[in-house]
C-alpha cells in the first residue's frame, strides 16, 4: 500500500520562560492507505502533541513529516489550510459542536471547505442520528454527540481521519459504538484511521499500534487479526 504520512526524527519543543519541554525526542513513523493505527501511550508521553503535527495544527520544532510525498513544514500558510481542510478529518474528545446549529447543520458545515464531501442526512443515519438531525446539542445526550462528531468528520471524507481519544467520556457501550462507526468508515471508504488513546484495549482493533512512551517511538506492533469493535472490552 502506498504510503500517506511518514515521519522522521520529529522533534517537539515548548519553551515557557526558563522553562523547556521536550515533548516529542524524535519521532519515526510510516502510516500507509487505509490502514488503521492506534497510537497508545500515558498521559504526557506526546501522543497529543504528535496529532496535532500531523493534523497541519502545530509544526515541528526538528525533523520532517511528509504527507503523500510532501514535506508539511515546507508549505506555506495557504497550503497548509488546504491540508487541513481537505486532507484531514478531527474527531475530538469533547466533540467541538457549535451550540447554535442542529446536527444535521453541524455536518453540513464541512461541504463548504471540502471537494468531495458525502451527504451530511445520509452520515447521520449511518450513525444512527437520522431521526435527530434536527435536534441542537444541548438536546442530544453525550454519545449522540460524539456520533454528530463523528459524522461530520467523515463527512467531510478525509484522506486521513484523526481522533483524540475518542471515547474517552464515554461509557462502554456508547464508546464500542463510536469505535464500531470509526472501523466501518476505515474498512468501507479505504481511509486512513489514527486513533490516539491510553486505553490499551482499542489496539486490538488496529492493524498498527504505536507505542509512545515520553516523547519517544518504544514499540511497532503489527496486528494480523484485528477485532471487531463488538470484541473490545474494557
Amino acid at each position: 500500500m502506498e504510503t500517506v504520512l511518514r515521519t522522521s526524527n520529529l522533534k517537539r519543543t515548548f519553551f515557557n520562560g526558563n522553562v523547556t519541554v521536550q515533548a516529542l525526542k524524535g519521532i519515526d513513523l510510516e502510516v500507509s492507505e487505509g490502514d488503521f493505527v492506534v497510537i497508545l501511550g500515558p498521559s504526557g508521553s506526546g501522543k497529543s502533541t504528535l496529532l496535532n503535527i500531523i493534523g497541519g495544527m502545530d509544526v515541528p520544532t526538528d525533523g520532517e513529516i511528509i504527507y503523500r510525498g510532501r514535506p508539511l513544514q515546507n508549505m506555506s500558510k495557504h497550503e497548509l489550510t488546504l491540508y487541513r481542510r481537505k486532507a484531514v478529518g478531527f474527531i475530538f474528545q469533547f466533540y467541538n459542536l457549535m451550540p447554535n446549529l442542529t446536527a444535521y447543520e453541524n455536518v453540513s458545515l464541512v461541504s463548504e471547505i471540502t471537494d468531495h464531501p458525502l451527504d451530511p442526512l445520509k452520515v447521520l443515519e449511518e450513525v444512527g442520528l437520522g431521526a435527530r438531525s434536527d435536534h441542537f446539542p444541548s438536546q442530544l445526550s453525550g454519545g449522540e454527540q460524539q456520533r454528530v462528531a463523528i459524522a461530520r468528520a467523515v463527512a467531510k471524507n478525509p484522506d486521513i481521519l484523526l481522533c483524540d481519544e475518542p471515547t474517552g467520556a464515554l461509557d462502554l457501550e456508547t464508546g464500542k459504538q463510536v469505535l464500531q462507526y470509526l472501523h466501518k468508515f476505515n474498512r468501507e471508504m479505504k481511509r486512513t484511521l489514527i486513533v490516539i488513546t491510553h486505553n490499551a484495549a482499542i489496539s486490538r482493533m488496529a492493524d498498527k499500534v504505536i507505542h509512545i512512551k515520553d516523547g519517544r517511538v518504544a514499540m511497532v506492533e503489527h496486528n494480523s487479526q484485528p477485532v471487531t469493535a463488538e470484541e473490545v472490552t474494557w
